[in-house]
């Protein structure tokens, strides 16, 4: 009997250090992330990892990066400190991704706002924390000018998508849908408080910490570590490498436009006026630049610059081959899907390219007019003439024989001589026959081109 009782014991444990594992294993995440408690001890380095700017492809990839190299140094805690107004939901649905199946636990500290989609990030991390005068919520869709957005399978879709982010971390999916649902209404008890239709819930640090939306409200990043369990002399802060920056700076609106301006007028230039180098230098700098930016954030493809140099080599062989515009238009094209398909947005490049399209040329009609005597054009014009200096000799003017008479020397059959003012000329009729000897009057003088007819008695 005592050896059944302990044999079945062993079974027991067996069974419960299966489930364990076996769990750990399906979920993906640590079984025991924040187990002992949000006072517990952080084993490990923590990741700060900061969300302070529009969530965006740059934003994304800067993730990716920080939440591998956290992954790789096993690090003990990732900590996001976000104070953002949101961005692109596809963007927003990868990172809340990266955070949900992160196996290092994850927590974020809501240092200002956590709107639209950065409350889906948020809703995807173990611990929210947030400061007093922090906000989360307002993730209503709407479009590039702030208007709601009214697609039903668009919001329907958003609106699961955090309702699954705030149940999968035990919080109110009822909330999460009325920060999305403007037509839905949410009763909040914990804060005698009812979302009727046409509002959305935005939460301050007090009611998201009454709701369940928030675990702590710390007035700073030492309080927040101190409450997690981790101490703030094993924190690995992250930044934006220069490269990072450099892209995301060059891929903003105002800087991508300002390159395709300089791009295309320095090009063009250098291509209708050349001999200067420095146009051509500065557009393909320009135009460099453009590329490597998009490549760096990740937009870019090799397809895209191989479409440009394909399309820049068409326009400058329309320059010096005839094809009726055929090459000039397939240049065109092949040029603007290399821009547009080397951007994050085929919108906002088709916007940025159509201005610096504009803008350039005025600039370049401006140049051609300024410098139009060192046009391509001249090459194609001819410019040798035949003057006193060059050896050749004008012809004289006959404009005097005009109406004059004179006799024929020879038949006119129409052309032949005639002796005019006691000089013989060449002349022609008007079709006629006219014999030797014959007096000739003159009617039309047409350069060196004599006319005459005959002269009746």
């Amino acid at each position: 009997m005592h050896m059944m009782m302990k044999r079945l014991g062993f079974a027991v444990v067996a069974v419960l250090m299966t489930l364990l594992v076996t769990a750990t294993v399906f979920t993906g995440r640590p079984a025991a992330a924040f187990a002992e408690g949000a006072n517990g001890s952080v084993d490990g380095y923590v990741y700060v990892i900061p969300v302070k700017q529009e969530i965006d492809s740059e934003l994304q990839r800067f993730m990716e990066r920080a939440f591998a190299e956290a992954h790789q140094n096993k690090a003990g805690l990732i900590l996001l400190t976000m104070d953002t107004p949101g961005g692109h939901l596809t963007n927003a649905e990868q990172i809340g991704a990266l955070v949900e199946s992160s196996k290092i636990p994850t927590a974020v500290f809501i240092q200002g706002k956590a709107a639209s989609a950065g409350s889906y990030i948020a809703l995807n991390a173990d611990k929210i924390m947030m400061t007093p005068g922090s906000v989360i919520g307002a993730a209503a869709l709407v479009d590039g000018s702030g208007k709601l957005i009214e697609d039903p399978k668009l919001i329907g879709h958003w609106s699961a998508e955090m309702q699954a982010a705030a149940e999968a971390n035990g919080r109110n999916k009822a909330i999460a849908a009325g920060m999305v649902e403007v037509n839905a209404v949410v009763e909040m008890k914990e804060i005698n408080k009812t979302k009727q239709k046409g509002e959305i819930i935005s939460l301050t640090a007090a009611e998201a910490l009454q709701v369940g939306f928030s675990d702590k409200t710390a007035n700073s990043l030492e309080e927040a570590l101190q409450w997690l369990g981790a101490s703030p002399d094993r924190l690995v802060h992250v930044e934006l490498t220069f490269s990072e920056k450099l892209a995301a700076w060059l891929t903003s609106p105002v800087i991508s436009t300002l390159l395709l301006f300089l791009g295309i007028a320095g090009v063009a230039i250098e291509l209708i006026v050349p001999g200067f180098g420095v146009p051509g230098i500065v557009g393909l700098l320009s135009f460099g630049l453009y590329f490597f930016g998009n490549y760096a954030a990740g937009f870019a493809k090799n397809e895209s610059l191989l479409l440009f140099i394909v399309g820049i080599v068409l326009l400058v062989c329309e320059l010096f081959i005839p094809s009726f515009g055929i090459l000039g238009i397939l240049g065109s094209v092949s040029l603007i899907a290399g821009v547009v398909t080397a951007a994050y947005s085929t919108s906002n490049a088709l916007v940025s390219l159509s201005i610096a399209f504009a803008a350039a040329l005025v600039v370049v009609i401006i140049f051609a007019i300024v410098f139009k005597r060192r046009g391509v054009w001249n090459r194609f014009i001819l410019k040798d003439q035949l003057t006193k200096d060059a050896g050749y000799i004008p012809a004289e003017s006959k404009e005097s024989l005009l109406h004059k008479e004179g006799i024929s020397v020879t038949p006119l059959r129409p052309a032949g001589s005639a002796l005019i003012d006691d000089e013989r000329i060449d002349v022609v009729t008007d079709g006629t026959f006219v014999q030797a000897n014959k007096p000739i009057i003159v009617v039309k003088v047409e350069g060196t081109r004599i006319v005459v007819k005959e002269r009746k008695e």
